[in-house]
């Protein structure tokens, strides 16, 4: 199904034509089978670098591609629309890159920045703990200061791209353990550094091909601080609203990939006669998939928008990743529906689709979380905060 699409210059039309174009030819013919082997693709991060897409939305100072955020959000999109372990690991990058460029001193940024926004490496960002995937702010990995820099100690869970990613943006407490969030920093750590290593990458549901593992730091050296000590979980919390919509723009893909499949099949499949897709019961509910997967994109564009423009957009983030990530859920569990015993087998992609889509419902805020930012920002425009 083509997607109509309201882009603001004529180089970012050519760059989603080029975006399309690498999905067509590069990512889907394997995604299939690098999905059922739980094969890595670093190769197609390497491609997606060459051609200037891991850095879009940062200063072409530093190495990066200087696009909005509205277009870098359906380049995540389209991505994702084919392989979500590649869209949504574009995204992860993007947020680890997010506090050096946003909060870092600048000979921080002229010396690291270029090469993780240049396409040679790819990122992780590391917040999660076991105990604290939603409160993050009580993580309790630790930072001890000596003289050579800091000293990572502690575990992170839950890590896209752990053990694969060239380098990782930690979050860990310098200060009083029972100072909560004003006791953490954020820190720039090289993937080759003694002392990190990452598990076995964690047996998912979905998105074989992307690993996802726990991270331990036994005395790791950490001599670049990103922002001020202290600042770090600001400096979270911002990145985060960032990476919402990013999650955003990955659940629309999804949810578009199997609206595709699921209109595919209904001109395709006949019963009595007649296409599925004559029949009202099936076209009604194409019809409701279509419009959920619009609004899911017009609001993620929205907020986008927002950004672009220097606007507060953290409630429209939460709204945004909210409506998105529900939706993939709800078009890819109709399209198993659409396609009948077909869809609920690995013939088709849908039910891919459908394990792919849970995920997205709890990374980088469950959808739980997602309303109670949303909550908090209508009481808080109430009281006039």
């Amino acid at each position: 199904m083509h997607v109509e699409r309201t882009l603001p210059t004529s180089e970012a039309r050519d760059l989603l034509d080029l975006v399309g174009e690498l999905s067509r030819k590069e990512l889907a013919p394997r995604v299939a089978a690098d999905e059922a082997a739980g094969v890595f693709p670093r190769d197609v991060f390497s491609l997606l670098g060459g051609s200037g897409l891991l850095g879009l939305p940062y200063p072409s100072a530093y190495g990066g591609g200087g696009q909005p955020y509205e277009v870098y959000l359906q380049v995540v999109e389209e991505l994702s629309r084919t392989w979500l372990a590649v869209g949504l690991g574009v995204s992860v990058h993007t947020l680890s890159c997010f506090p050096l460029a946003e909060f870092g001193e600048e000979t921080h940024r002229a010396r690291l920045l270029p090469g993780m926004l240049g396409g040679g490496t790819l990122g992780a960002y590391c917040l999660s703990e076991a105990h604290s995937g939603s409160d993050a702010a009580a993580l309790s990995t630790r930072a001890e200061e000596r003289e050579d820099g800091y000293h990572l100690h502690g575990a992170k869970s839950w890590i896209t791209h752990g053990g694969v990613a060239d380098f990782y943006t930690v979050f860990a407490r310098t200060g009083d353990p029972d100072s909560a969030a004003r006791g953490i920093s954020c820190f720039h750590v090289p993937g080759g550094t003694a002392g990190v290593h990452a598990d076995s990458p964690e047996n998912k549901m979905g998105m074989s091909s992307s690993p996802t593992a726990a991270l331990r730091f036994d005395d790791a050296r950490a001599e670049t601080v990103v922002g001020e000590v202290g600042e770090g979980f600001t400096i979270a919390l911002a990145a985060l609203d960032s990476g919402r919509l990013g999650i955003a723009a990955c659940a629309v893909g999804v949810a578009q990939a199997a609206l595709d499949s699921a209109l595919e099949y209904s001109r395709s499949r006949t019963q009595f006669g007649h296409p599925i897709g004559d029949f009202q019961g099936m076209e009604f509910m194409l019809a409701d998939m279509a419009t959920q997967v619009e609004a899911a994109r017009e609001l993620y564009l929205a907020a986008a928008r927002r950004k672009d423009r220097g606007s507060a957009f953290g409630k429209q983030a939460a709204m945004a990743k909210l409506l998105a990530t529900d939706t993939a859920m709800r078009v890819t569990t109709d399209a198993v529906q659409v396609l009948g015993g077909a869809g609920y087998t690995r013939e088709f992609r849908v039910e891919r689709l459908m394990r792919e889509a849970k995920v997205l419902q709890i990374v980088e805020g469950t959808n739980q979380i997602q309303r109670l930012v949303i909550g908090r920002h209508l009481a808080n425009a109430g009281t006039g905060q």
